[in-house]
């Protein structure tokens, strides 16, 4: 344990030194993966986020998935909010990055795969062409006209794994956006990290540099116990 914290206290330490105020940098409750966020966009309030993720607090289902997870979101919108997870709600056209780390099950671990890591983020970005083309077909599903932009299989690093895609989709019948996901399984195969960076098409285009440097950022390190 005290290794433990020591490494972390590091991480955090040369993290601070790299980019003094113009950065918030923001680390998962495994004390493992991390990522920096451009020290404007402001946090989004956690009951919300989780609501907005989990779903009604009352179910039980809702209540054992927050318990194996952890979560946080930042909005670059002036008005933060939960509702900007996937869409740009409300008017806003900003950058929205929202970070998990889900601890799997033994049954759940024992099926993980790239294309898992691929669905880290609850979307359905690896599923078959025959299925979409079912779910697409249903009045009320909410993600159309699925485009992919960009796939890629990270190099192991430490026993860890990873993928990051960049992919379209029109959400809820509103314009099409842009989402920038990059997930990883912990080397002890026990947790996905994932990060999703969503925008609408254009503003990513707009901000691509931007939301590059947020997307790089994100990294899982196991750190020696």
């Amino acid at each position: 344990m005290i290794a433990t914290a020591m490494v972390v206290a590091a991480m955090a330490a040369g993290l601070t030194g790299c980019g003094g105020a113009d950065f918030t940098y923001v680390m998962g409750d495994d004390g493992q993966s991390y990522f920096k966020v451009p020290a404007s966009w402001r946090k989004v309030d956690q009951a919300a986020l989780d609501q907005r993720v989990f779903g009604d607090p009352n179910s039980a289902t809702a209540r054992l998935r927050k318990r194996l997870s952890w979560t946080v979101a930042y909005d670059a919108f002036s008005r933060p909010s939960a509702d900007h997870l996937l869409d740009a709600t409300g008017g806003s056209d900003q950058p929205f990055v929202f970070a998990m780390v889900s601890k799997l099950t033994a049954s759940e671990r024992d099926k993980m795969s790239l294309d898992g890591l691929r669905n880290a983020a609850m979307l359905p970005v690896a599923v078959g062409a025959d299925v979409r083309q079912q779910l697409e077909q249903m009045p009320t599903y909410p993600y159309k006209n699925f485009e992919l932009l960009s796939d890629e299989v990270l190099p192991p690093e430490d026993g860890v794994r990873g993928v990051h895609v960049v992919y379209n989709f029109k959400v809820l019948g509103g314009p099409v956006q842009t989402f920038d996901q990059t997930a990883y399984l912990a080397a002890d195969g026990t947790r996905v990290s994932v990060l999703l960076i969503r925008c609408s098409a254009t503003c990513y285009r707009q901000r691509g540099q931007e939301i590059e440097r947020v997307a790089r950022s994100f990294k899982v390190k196991r750190i020696p116990g």
